[in-house]
């Protein structure tokens, strides 16, 4: 088991395949970070679909409005919409797109980042400056790794739930 040194900017996910434990990085992106852990703590992200996974790039999830499995789930829909509360600002950063990190998601607005993250499968540098790194990856990237993938795929994977550490 991973050393949480900050369970208070540590995010567990779980997937069918196992936990995935993220290091929020407050200090590079205290916007997005406090965005995800208020979305965690209200249940907001537990059952979403992965509703964009590409191979040996990322996986895509968080929306919030049109991506949950519950009732009204509509996959067609998966991936166009964010939260009830508004877009974040770009918090751009000299930290590369590696493989393991966090990026939010975006549409071609820098600004319009909201519940949206994806997690690289890669180094993706292409993306360096142009999308926000606010996580990385700490623990389970072997289950992340094994997220259906398609766009959107078939049956899709859903994060059963996301938990700040703290709270566990």
């Amino acid at each position: 088991m991973v050393d949480i040194k900050d369970p208070e900017n540590t995010i567990v996910i779980e997937l069918k395949h196992g936990p995935v434990t993220i290091e929020l990085l407050a200090d590079v992106a205290p916007k997005h970070t406090a965005r995800m852990k208020e979305l965690a703590r209200a249940g907001k992200y537990d059952n979403v679909v992965f509703h964009r996974v590409i191979d040996g790039f990322m996986a895509q999830t968080g929306d919030v409005a049109n991506g949950n499995t519950g009732e009204g789930f509509n996959l067609a829909r998966a991936g166009t919409g964010g939260s009830d509360m508004g877009d974040l600002p770009a918090e751009f950063s000299k930290l590369p797109h590696d493989r393991g990190t966090i990026g939010a998601a975006r549409s071609a607005s820098p600004d319009s980042a909201n519940s949206q993250f994806f997690i690289n499968f890669s180094d993706n540098h292409f993306l360096n400056n142009q999308y926000t790194v606010y996580g990385r990856v700490i623990e389970g990237m072997e289950h992340v790794d094994k997220i259906k993938k398609g766009e959107p795929p078939m049956d899709p994977d859903t994060m059963i739930s996301v938990k700040v550490a703290a709270d566990l």
